[in-house]
């Protein structure tokens, strides 16, 4: 599953967001009152609430946490959150008859996450509806699961291996990229004409092998070469990037059909594109 998924939920057609912090859900007190109330001044609405709230015993300042969210804008904002337990008391004080039902999706949401920790093969499973949700082939799927799984795999080594930054993960994903691809991921995308979209949700199945295969060369490489910091993960993540790219350029000179392709999902979704195609042969 995708972060947006992860951090974005539904509720009766109102968006409310949420982030994972403390080994929990914390979601936007704001979004919540406006999912209650559809209040066009919820953060007026709060503002008052929270002043009752203090006013009858429930230290606000204490229960509630300021935790950075998407804004409009696309970026991220500190926000008004709580978790599942205060959220049910902020609900108690907001006269709604959407009240009950939202306590009930409450209660599912606000644990989805702390199953799929107990049991990943959960959170794999929900994947999976999600995209198929989203009209992608089961083959499809399946690698694009197994991708994640393979990302996984190898940001881990890179935390064990001293690779400790955002930007230095960035990085090391771009010359992988670049070494099997030609192309850094943000070359990627403007081929493919994306903006905010997952690259890889956007790739057909042979861009997410051939992404598979680097990044799983880079992790071995890595594991063999007792790669330590930066620099030297930065090498192995050209060789592994490397391996990929050889193998991509021996299939398109017998192929004579290239693997990379600017088509996306964005229209027509993977599975009738798919369709289409079988259907054309």
């Amino acid at each position: 599953m995708g972060t947006d998924e992860k951090s974005l939920v539904v509720f009766q057609d109102r968006k409310i967001r949420r982030t994972w912090f403390n080994d929990e859900w914390w979601f936007s007190v704001v979004d919540v009152v406006e999912a209650l109330t559809e209040s066009h001044r919820a953060r007026k609405y709060w503002a008052d609430l929270k002043t009752k709230l203090t006013d009858e015993g429930f230290e606000v300042s204490e229960k509630i946490g300021q935790l950075k969210l998407p804004a409009e804008d696309g970026k991220l904002r500190l926000t008004d959150c709580a978790n599942t337990k205060n959220m049910f008391r902020i609900i108690q004080s907001i006269p709604s008859p959407r009240a009950e039902p939202f306590k009930q999706w409450l209660a599912q949401v606000g644990y989805e996450r702390v199953e799929e920790i107990q049991n990943p093969e959960l959170a794999q499973a929900r994947m999976k509806e999600i995209y198929r949700a989203k009209g992608y082939s089961d083959d499809w799927v399946e690698k694009r699961v197994r991708g994640i799984a393979v990302r996984d795999e190898l940001t881990d080594e890179w935390k064990k291996r001293e690779v400790t930054t955002e930007r230095e993960y960035a990085i090391l994903t771009a010359e992988i990229s670049k070494a099997t691809f030609g192309m850094t991921p943000s070359e990627y995308k403007e081929l493919k004409g994306l903006k905010k979209e997952n690259l890889r949700d956007h790739m057909n199945d042979l861009e997410l092998i051939f992404t598979m295969l680097g990044e799983a060369s880079t992790t071995r490489i890595a594991r063999n070469k007792d790669a330590k910091g930066f620099v030297e993960n930065r090498k192995a993540a050209t060789e592994g990037g490397n391996v990929a790219g050889v193998a991509r350029k021996e299939l398109e000179n017998r192929s004579r059909q290239l693997v990379t392709t600017s088509e996306n999902y964005l229209d027509i979704p993977e599975k009738e594109k798919k369709r289409r195609l079988k259907k054309d042969e």
